[in-house]
């Protein structure tokens, strides 16, 4: 199918597509190019994407695997420069389609004389559609294929599987890094046991998407976003083991520091900056207290010194 349209505006756009899970630095640097030099040439810049991930579709993963909900993705797409996001449903119909019958639908849907993609990308059933496929299709309908190299770290490419291994392993740091932004956990603010509060440190209990990958288990110092504002924060995640048995259910509560507006049932966006130490089980009360007010100063300082990051949704 030749490109059809008529509106030159339209038919300019430059697209890239791919699963942006994370919407890592490799990523980034496709869409700063998609940007950037497609504007010069008058282009929008228009990112491509599946909903549920491929490999959450075909039952390829069993744990929490995304590093970015479908709305994280949207915003972080659209922050680092794309200017039209679309999102197909990735199902069983469209799994089987040929590279060729994907590529003549998205062009009905949005004529594009460009396509960007990552070294590694494939299209199409059993990924079939590599770069000279591709390449192929770009002949018979009037776009070019530009593939961008990856983007490098310790003499590796950045990767959303690398990224999941660093925060599975407790590594936030190397996380941040190739994500090129402090790690993000969207969630409602919910009710809790009220251990906080009891014991004179209310936090606010967040529950997320049960299929987001949260940093293992610890303490933090993060950014709490509520209402498009940003409050220096300390955020444990894990099973509080100085007052409950092995077995408990998994918990993220953020004590927000220097705050006390009820904040139920709001949704909250949690920046995840530095590591501060790993959960640890205290004798009593008092060594747990002692060691948060510890945590609580130690939070403070890297936060003050940190490079706020932007907004998630506004």
């Amino acid at each position: 199918m030749k490109n059809r349209s008529n509106n030159k505006e339209e038919a300019l756009s430059w697209i890239t597509i791919g699963s942006f899970d994370g919407v890592h630095a490799g990523h980034q640097k496709i869409l700063r190019i998609l940007s950037k030099t497609g504007k010069e040439q008058t282009s929008n810049a228009i990112a491509v994407s599946f909903d549920p991930h491929p490999a959450d579709f075909l039952g390829k993963i069993k744990n929490p695997f995304y590093l970015s909900t479908s709305e994280e993705k949207k915003a972080l797409l659209k922050r680092y420069g794309a200017d039209r996001i679309i999102i197909f449903n990735f199902n069983r119909a469209f799994s089987r389609q040929s590279p060729g019958v994907f590529i003549d639908r998205l062009q009905s849907k949005v004529p594009f004389s460009k396509l960007l993609i990552g070294y590694d990308f494939r299209l199409g059933a059993d990924r079939s559609g590599g770069q000279q496929a591709l390449s192929q299709l770009g002949d018979e309908q009037g776009f070019k294929v530009e593939i961008i190299s990856a983007l490098m770290m310790e003499s590796q490419p950045i990767s959303s599987s690398r990224i999941r291994q660093s925060l599975i392993e407790g590594d936030l740091e190397k996380a941040n890094m190739m994500l090129g932004y402090p790690y993000i956990v969207t969630g409602k603010v919910v009710h809790g046991d009220g251990r906080g509060k009891h014991i004179g440190l209310p936090t606010a209990n967040i529950l997320p998407w049960k299929k987001k990958l949260v940093p293992s288990a610890g303490v933090y110092a993060a950014f709490s976003e509520i209402d498009g504002h940003l409050h220096p924060s300390v955020v444990s995640i894990g099973y509080r083991p100085t007052f409950y048995a092995k077995g408990a259910q998994q918990s993220i509560e953020s004590h927000i520091l220097e705050f006390s507006r009820e904040i139920y049932d709001k949704e909250i966006v949690l920046h995840f900056v530095k590591k501060l130490r790993a959960e640890l089980k205290f004798g009593d009360v008092d060594a747990l207290m002692k060691q948060i007010k510890y945590d609580m100063i130690n939070a403070k300082e890297i936060l003050a010194h940190a490079e706020q990051p932007p907004n998630l949704f506004t």
